[in-house]
Order: C-alpha cells, then structure tokens, then sequence
C-alpha cells in the first residue's frame, strides 16, 4: 500500500507542479528537441507511475527468496491472504482497475491517433494525385490556389505541397528557407510525436498536463524545424518565409509552415540566437533519465531491500 500511495503521489506531484513549471519555462524554446524530449519523459513517467501504482495494489509487494519456488509459494500465499478479506479484494480490483484502464486507454487512444491520422493523409494525398502537378527540381507538388500555403504530409508517401500563390510570393532563398522546413519535418517524423500527444490528449482530456504537453510539442516541433532550416538558411530568411505564408491554413493531418505559432517563431527567429549551454543541457538529460528510474525504483525497492527474507511460512522445515 505504501508503494502505491508513493507512486499515485509521485503521479500527481510530477503532473501538477512538475508541469506547471515546465509549462512556463522558457529555456525550452532555446532548445526544442530538447524540450520535446522531456515534456515525454514527463508524460511518461506519469503513465508509468499510474500503471505500477494500480499494479501495486493489485499485487502485494514480494519479498526476493533464493528460489524460484520459494518465490511463488510467497507469491501465492501473499495474493490469497490479500483477497481473504473484502477490503483487500476492494483495493487489490480497484488497483487492477487503474492499471490496466490507463494502459488500455492510452494505447487505444494512441492507436486511433495513427490511425485515423494515416487515413486522412492517405484521402488528401489521393485528391492531390488529381489536382496537383509534380515539379521534381522542388521535389514538391505544386495545387493552384490563391492563398500562399506549404505544408507536408508524412507517413507512406510522403509529401511537400505549395500552393501556386506560394510559389509565386516566395524569393528563391525563402522557397528554400520553407522546403528544409517541411523536409526536417519529414526526416524527423514529427507527425508521430505530435501523434503522442494528441492520443494522451484524447485519452485523459481532465488531466491539465496532457494538454500543457499537447501545446508545447506542437511549438517545439515547429520550433524544431524552424531551426533546422536555419543551418541551411539564414535565420531572417526563414522568419520573412514564415511571414509570407502567416494566416495559412493547412488539412488536419498535415505538418504546415507556419500555422498557429508563426508569430511566436518569427520574433524568436529576429532575435539572437541563444543556445543553451552544456550545464542546463546535462541537467535536462538527468532530469529525463529520473522520471523513469523513480517509479521503477520505488516499485522494486522493498523487494530488493527485503531480498532474501522470507515473506511467509513455507510449511516446512528446510532440509
């Protein structure tokens, strides 16, 4: 009981104050993989901690014997002497419960992210076999439309699509400046971490983390990219591409160029860049590793500490 209670505690602890307090970081936009990388840890690590919490309800804590044999008479004896009484039946269902409905819960949702995801992509670029015209030194297609958009489509053909007012509004170098945007977006296959965040979005729309994580990965992405296309590009290239196509919109499962956050990514991109530097970076990557070593160490430590004892009477004396 103790190690669920310690668990479910760590959950809330690291999905309230934990968030709340990534959410209004700022260093994260200095350094977006980053950032993504631990907004999943944390997403995680909350699951992870949820998952073994019930699971150690369910299960009681058993303690290590030096045979296999001792350990499922212990294991047996342990779960029998739980669901004796009603309340341990109660905590040991209720527990089980939680485990397996977030875990289920999670992967349907995040099943059903993908795979409605890769429909949409699978429609859109059907219609775009049809209206649209390939130009392979862009390696992009070309759709006739009066609004300045570029967007791709990952997945199974993969896609870059520009619009004709696109094409006609953007300079050669800020054409560039949008192309290794969408390319970074392809090659790094930001769709399925967007994916991930929108799935536990969907799955536990009550839980404020989830949506905190949602909107971060999404800018980060972008974010992300934006820098990449920056190596190959100058920086005020690639904000004045961002601000031509400002306002655009794109399908819904499809990665734009600018969107929602353009604003934010174009006076991030005017300002002078400031990486983060090697101590925050090391700190960030501890913190990553901790959230999930913690839930896992809590879940095994009063066995590991207790190896060797016996967890209940075998019956008979040793030989």
């Amino acid at each position: 009981m103790i190690v669920a209670v310690a668990l479910l505690g760590y959950a809330l602890l690291l999905g309230t104050v934990g968030a709340s307090a990534l959410n209004r970081a700022d260093w994260v936009a200095r350094a977006p993989r980053l950032g993504i990388a631990i907004w999943q840890a944390l997403s995680a690590s909350i699951l992870l901690a949820i998952v073994l919490g019930g699971t150690a309800l369910t299960i009681p804590t058993l303690q290590l014997g030096p045979s296999l044999a001792e350990l499922l008479q212990a294991c047996a004896a342990a779960i029998l002497a739980q669901y004796a009484t009603p309340g341990g039946a109660v905590v040991s269902a209720a527990g089980g419960v939680l485990a397996l409905g977030t875990l289920g819960r999670a992967v349907y949702c995040l099943s059903r992210e993908l795979l409605v995801a890769s429909r949409q992509r699978r429609r859109h670029l059907d219609t775009l076999a049809l209206i649209g015209r390939r130009v392979p030194e862009l390696d992009a297609l070309i759709v006739d439309h009066d609004t300045a958009a570029a967007y791709c489509l990952p997945g199974r053909g993969r896609q870059i699509v520009l619009t004709s007012a696109a094409l006609a509004a953007l300079t050669t170098d800020q054409l560039h400046a949008v192309l290794a945007h969408e390319r970074a977006h392809l090659h790094g296959r930001h769709h399925l971490v967007i994916a991930g965040a929108n799935g536990l979005r969907r799955a536990f729309p009550f839980v404020s983390c989830f949506r905190h994580a949602r909107e971060n990965v999404t800018r980060l992405v972008e974010m992300l990219a934006d820098d990449q296309a920056s190596r190959r590009c100058h920086r005020l290239t690639t904000a004045a591409a961002l601000v031509v196509l400002a306002g655009s919109a794109a399908p819904a499962p499809a990665l734009p160029a600018a969107g929602p956050t353009a604003l934010a990514r174009v006076q991030r991109l005017t300002a002078p860049a400031e990486p983060l530097g090697p101590l925050p970076r090391t700190i960030a990557g501890v913190l990553i590793v901790a959230a999930f070593i913690v839930p896992i160490a809590v879940s095994v430590a009063p066995a590991l500490a207790a190896a060797g004892a016996a967890y209940c009477p075998i019956g008979f004396a040793p030989s």
